[in-house]
């Protein structure tokens, strides 16, 4: 069984417990959904593709805020799907769907946006820039940056072994090898930073916003858990 196959089954296997162990109307993707709901109103959004949508909560919370936007989620995972439709998400509005090959053509939505996904993908790079093809104004993302987590002195030590290049490295010896870690909580992850795509995205879009989503100091790189992004491609 590949990275790829565990992930999916273990949400197959606890996709009737995923809203009670991913889902808090107060946490850093909630703060982040509140974000994107302006977001909308200032760039004229009118329909928007949420990538990994898992049972559907950006869908529903864009559906309730502002319903006159068109909104699709797509989700590889069945069982996950399930639990969105019984949620009152038609099959129209939850969709099967794999982020690495996005079944649109260029520029379909004006927003594409991703809630907790990236660092659950080996390859980040190749479905933010999916994101950006088929997103005609702007991207949003809202994940973790690994760099940020822990104590001062940890946060330390990991920022400066990724400054000198050595962070894939000590990521492998960190997990044995493997490069990914397996927990009760999060299934399978990777050690990943929305500041390991800040290049990719700054050189498709024409301006780029940072956001942290849980309590940080000055600068979000060094102290910030979580943090949004959103991408503006055009003007």
């Amino acid at each position: 069984m590949d990275e790829r196959e565990i992930q999916q089954k273990y949400y197959s296997e606890t996709a009737e417990t995923y809203n009670l162990w991913h889902v808090n109307e107060h946490d850093e993707h909630a703060f982040a959904l509140s974000f994107l709901a302006s977001v909308v109103d200032f760039l004229g959004i009118k329909t928007i593709l949420d990538v990994g949508a898992g049972t559907g909560r950006a869908v529903l919370y864009i559906k309730q805020k502002r319903p006159e936007i068109s909104v699709i989620g797509i989700e590889p995972v069945k069982d996950l799907r399930s639990i969105g439709h019984k949620s009152g998400l038609s099959e129209h509005e939850l969709v099967e769907g794999d982020g690495t090959k996005l079944k649109f053509c260029d520029n379909a939505f004006d927003l594409v946006s991703a809630f907790g996904i990236l660092h659950h993908i080996k390859h980040p790079e190749v479905v933010v820039r999916e994101m950006l093809r088929v997103g005609k104004k702007a991207i949003f993302i809202s994940d973790s940056n690994n760099f940020g987590q822990g104590s001062f002195l940890s946060r330390s030590m990991k920022q400066f072994i990724n400054l000198i290049g050595l962070w894939k490295m000590a990521d492998l010896v960190k997990t044995r090898g493997k490069g990914y870690m397996l927990s009760e909580g999060d299934g399978l992850s990777y050690s990943y930073s929305v500041f390991n795509n800040y290049r990719q995205i700054r050189h498709g879009c024409k301006r780029v916003h940072i956001l942290n989503t849980m309590d940080a100091n000055i600068n979000p790189y060094r102290s910030a858990a979580h943090v949004a992004l959103l991408g503006i491609k055009g003007e």
